[in-house]
C-alpha cells in the first residue's frame, strides 16, 4: 500500500542516509514531516472562525485573471461557467470520503480547484473543510470548523520549488548565475568526492547524485540556522551515484540553489521572493510565515490546517515540513504560503513566455530552454511511483502521467507539493490548472493524493 512504502522511506530519512540511500527513489512531494519543535498557529480562534462570505475582486482578483462571467459566479466566489465545472466538483466531493483508492481515511478534509483558459477563470470552486481537527489528532465538532474558501491559504509545500526557480532563473537573465557552472564555484563549502562534477543545472533538474533530502534529525541538531545550514551543504553524494547519471527527485537541490541565490544577491530568499515575484505580480495572499503577514480575521477564516499530530501540536500557518520548520520557516525547497489565485499567476507567466499582465519575469529564451527536457535518456528512480520518467525541464516536470493524467503527453509541465497541492500547464490548451488540497490534515500517511490529482486532471483532458 502506498503510505506504508511511504512511512518506511521516512524512516531511513529520520535514521540519517545511509549506503543504501543510494538505490532509494524518492516521491515527487517534499519529505515527510516529523516530530519536531517550533511555534504553532494558533489554533483557539481558528476552532470557533466561520468562513466569511463572497470573494471579491479586492481580495481574489490578482494578475492576469478574469471570470468568464459575472452570471456564473456564485454568491460564494466560486466560478463554475465550463461544462466540466459540475463534474469538478463532483469528484472533488468524491474524495472527501474513503473511496476504493482509499478505504481507510477521507482524501482530505477540504480541496480548491482553479483552471484558466486562454486567460479566463473557467473553474474556482472549494469543497470541504480547511480546518476539520485539532491537536490530537480529534475531529472537531461542525460548529467549530472551517469551511474552505476559494481564496484559502495553503501550505503548497514542494511547489516552493517553482518560485526559487524562477528567482535562479533571473539569475540567469541577469548574467549572474551560470547553469552549466559547477557548484562548488558558487559555494566553496560544496566539497566532497565527486561533487566538483555538479552542476547547478543538475541541481534544478534533479540530477546531482544528492540524496533525497537532508537527515531531520542530524539537521535538527545543530544548533542554530547557520550550524544547519552548514550541515546541508556538507552533504555527501549518494554512494554509487555520478552527478549526471540518474533522476533521482531531492530536496536538497533547490536548498542550495537558494543558497547560491543569497550569496549572489546578499538578499535572504523571502526578501526576494517579494522584490522579484509577489511585489511586482501583484500576488497579496502569497509568501513565507504567514502569521506574521496575515490579518487575525484571515487567520481565522481563511488558513488551512495540516497536520494535527505532531509534537508541534495543530499545524495552520507553520509550515508542515520539518527541515524547512527548523530553516526558521524560509526554504528553496518548501514553506510557501498561497492561494489558488495567485499560484495560477505563475502557470500564466510561463504560458505567456514569461510575461503575465504586461509585466516581464523572465526572459522568453529562459523559458523555452525551462520548458526543454533535460534529462533525455536518463533512468528514473522513484520507489513510491516506479512508473515516474526522468523527463524534466528546470524546475519543471514535463509529462508526468502520475500527477497529471491524461493531460500529460502534449507538453505539459508543472510540479507538486506533499501537501496535496499542485500547479499544472498545459501550452495546447492554453491552461492552467491548480489543485489545493489538505490531505496532510490531520495525517498525511492517510491518503495518497496522486488518485485526487489524476482524476481532477481527467476531467479537464476528456472535455477536449
Amino acid at each position: 500500500m502506498h503510505s506504508t512504502r511511504r512511512v518506511g522511506r521516512r524512516a531511513v530519512l529520520g535514521a540519517g542516509f545511509a549506503a543504501s540511500v543510494a538505490s532509494l527513489g524518492a516521491c515527487g512531494d517534499d519529505p515527510a514531516p516529523t516530530a519536531g519543535s517550533g511555534p504553532s498557529a494558533p489554533a483557539d480562534a481558528a476552532q470557533d472562525a466561520v468562513a466569511a462570505g463572497a470573494v471579491t475582486d479586492g481580495q481574489g482578483g490578482v494578475a492576469g485573471l478574469s471570470p468568464s462571467g459575472s452570471a456564473s459566479a456564485a454568491a460564494n466566489g466560486q466560478i463554475l461557467s465550463a461544462p466540466y465545472s459540475g463534474k469538478l466538483v463532483d469528484t472533488l466531493k468524491h474524495f472527501l470520503v474513503p473511496t476504493t483508492e482509499n478505504p481507510k481515511h477521507p482524501g482530505y478534509a477540504g480541496a480548491v480547484v482553479l483552471v484558466n483558459v486562454g486567460g479566463k477563470v473557467t473553474t474556482h470552486a472549494a469543497v470541504g473543510d480547511a480546518l476539520r481537527y485539532g491537536a490530537g489528532p480529534v475531529e472537531l465538532a461542525p460548529k467549530s470548523r472551517v469551511a474552505m474558501r476559494p481564496d484559502s491559504i495553503f501550505d503548497v509545500a514542494s511547489v516552493t520549488k517553482v518560485y526559487t526557480t524562477i528567482l535562479a532563473l533571473q539569475q540567469v537573465d541577469r548574467g549572474k548565475l551560470d547553469l552549466a557552472a559547477p557548484v562548488s564555484s558558487y559555494l566553496p563549502a560544496f566539497t566532497g568526492p565527486g561533487k566538483d562534477a555538479v552542476t547547478v543545472q543538475m541541481l534544478l533538474t534533479h540530477t546531482s547524485g544528492l540524496p533525497v533530502g537532508p537527515s531531520i534529525p542530524e539537521t535538527s541538531k545543530r544548533p542554530d540556522v547557520a550550524a544547519r545550514w552548514e550541515y546541508i551543504v556538507s552533504t555527501p553524494l549518494a554512494d554509487g551515484v555520478a552527478p549526471g547519471t540518474l533522476f533521482r527527485y531531492t530536496s536538497l537541490g533547490l536548498l542550495l540553489i537558494q543558497q547560491i541565490l543569497e550569496k549572489l544577491t546578499g538578499k535572504p530568499l523571502e526578501q526576494q521572493v517579494k522584490t522579484e515575484l509577489t511585489g511586482p505580480l501583484g500576488l497579496r495572499d502569497t509568501g513565507f510565515k504567514p502569521l506574521g503577514w496575515l490579518s487575525a480575521a484571515d487567520r481565522a477564516a481563511r488558513l488551512v490546517a495540516t497536520d494535527a499530530r505532531t509534537s508541534r501540536g495543530l499545524l495552520r500557518g507553520t509550515v508542515h515540513d520539518d527541515i524547512c520548520n527548523v530553516l526558521g520557516g524560509v526554504a528553496g525547497s518548501a514553506g510557501m504560503f498561497t492561494t489558488a489565485a495567485d499560484l495560477s499567476v505563475l502557470g500564466l507567466m510561463f504560458l505567456g513566455g514569461g510575461q503575465v499582465n504586461g509585466r516581464r519575469i523572465l526572459a522568453e529564451a529562459t523559458v523555452r530552454n525551462a520548458l526543454t527536457n533535460k534529462n533525455s535518456g536518463l533512468p528514473a528512480t522513484d520507489v513510491d511511483r516506479p512508473a515516474r520518467t526522468s523527463t524534466h525541464g528546470i524546475g519543471l516536470e514535463i509529462d508526468q502521467p502520475w500527477f497529471m493524467g491524461r493531460l500529460a503527453g502534449s507538453g505539459a509541465y508543472g510540479h507538486t507539493g506533499f501537501t496535496g497541492c499542485e500547479l499544472v500547464v498545459d501550452p495546447k490548451r492554453s491552461l492552467v490548472l491548480v489543485l489545493l488540497t489538505n490531505r496532510a490534515h490531520p495525517n498525511w500517511s492517510w491518503a495518497n493524493p496522486d488518485p485526487t490529482r489524476v482524476a481532477v486532471a481527467n476531467v479537464i483532458a476528456d472535455a477536449g
